[in-house]
């Protein structure tokens, strides 16, 4: 029989990344580590947020020394000031620890275009594409690309890379999550909230379905929450107080702008009868994901990877609307769903096993796949 392959110890680089913050890189990033952890493999976990305790496994970085959130030219310019520390530094944890991997999650946010050189295997993982300053330089830098989706890919392709050699690894599920019974489920559909989760950025366009949402007799339910990464200084505090606004406005709506809890995020959206997803941009769809996992259906726009992972066809998990129909038709596919109890049973059951797909373990097993 051939020899198993030793375990390998993968460290993953991202900046913003601390326990439960609201951002997708992060808790994808969270369950990756995880899947490779129970696989038998050693995942570390490197950032520079600023904390008081830190786990084991989860390393603190002295550069670059910057505040969060930060907005991309602000960590740009500390990062390129200080990238002679930052590679120092990153070179000395990987000997430590006897990394065999670097993942650098993201051009700059992960510090892909920093990435050093020596016996590490150097992985960019490409969540979202970011600024060509960042990415052309990161892409001379790494071994290997992944990215979650093939929309990633066929963005990169828009924009004149060659992807040829790029690998699909998509996000994982953090946690298992529990469904309701079906009782349970009846119940929600029959008269349970309408509930919206997501980070404050004005791509995830919650303020344009709470406007579309004035005349909604259900509860709408949001819960919003600000990252470590913003596009200008202030935008995400901009932006709850404009979604504040507009949920003043419902007629049995309310919002919280403190976020969740990793571990509290799919029992609360398991307790929803759907969860919209009005995301005008979305590379992957975490929270889409989280929903189906728990029997929840989605309704969200089609934009991006939203139809492919939610579905369109008869193994469904939602509602995927025409973008060109507005906020409204976000709004309409939702009551009609939750107006028609078969179809809804349906769509709750078919989330459920597409969710199955993305489990940690499954995930890891795809990387280990690609990076070996």
């Amino acid at each position: 029989m051939p020899e198993a392959a030793a375990p390998l110890t993968v460290a993953f680089v991202l900046a913003s990344y601390s326990d439960n913050a609201a951002a997708g890189m992060e808790r994808a990033t969270a369950a990756l580590a995880s899947g490779l952890r129970q696989l038998g493999h050693r995942a570390l976990i490197l950032s520079s947020a600023s904390r008081m305790y830190w786990p084991r496994d989860e390393i603190p970085l002295e550069f670059p020394s910057v505040g969060f959130p930060s907005s991309d030219d602000d960590l740009r310019r500390v990062l390129l000031a200080q990238q002679n520390s930052v590679a120092s530094e990153l070179n000395e944890v990987f000997d430590e620890y006897e990394v065999d991997v670097a993942v650098y999650v993201d051009a700059l946010w992960g510090f892909g275009r920093v990435a050093p050189a020596g016996r590490v295997r150097r992985v960019l993982a490409v969540h979202v594409l970011g600024h060509d300053e960042d990415v052309r330089p990161a892409l001379d830098r790494v071994d290997l690309v992944v990215v979650p989706s093939p929309t990633v890919l066929d963005q990169a392709v828009g924009r004149g890379y060659d992807t040829r050699a790029w690998h699909t690894v998509p996000n994982a599920l953090l946690r298992k999550g529990a469904r309701p019974s079906e009782s349970r489920r009846e119940a929600l559909r029959s008269g349970g909230p309408v509930r919206v989760l997501a980070r404050l950025g004005p791509e995830k366009n919650v303020r344009g379905l709470l406007d579309a949402g004035r005349l909604v007799e259900r509860p709408i339910q949001v819960i919003t929450a600000g990252a470590g990464f913003e596009v200008a200084d202030g935008a995400q505090a901009k932006e709850l107080d404009w979604c504040r606004h507009s949920a003043a406005h419902l007629r049995l709506g309310t919002i919280h702008g403190d976020g969740l809890a990793w571990d509290e995020v799919q029992e609360w959206l398991a307790g929803a009868a759907v969860v919209i997803v009005p995301s005008v941009r979305e590379t992957f769809g975490l929270v889409a994901l989280e929903a189906m996992s728990v029997g929840t259906p989605v309704v969200a726009f089609d934009v991006d990877n939203l139809p492919a992972l939610v579905g369109t066809g008869s193994d469904a998990g939602g509602v995927v609307v025409p973008r060109s129909s507005g906020e409204y038709g976000l709004w309409r596919a939702a009551e009609h769903l939750l107006g028609d109890p078969l179809r809804y049973g349906e769509l709750s059951e078919a989330a459920y096993y597409r969710s199955r797909d993305y489990l940690p373990t499954t995930v890891a097993e795809t990387f280990i796949k690609a990076v070996r």
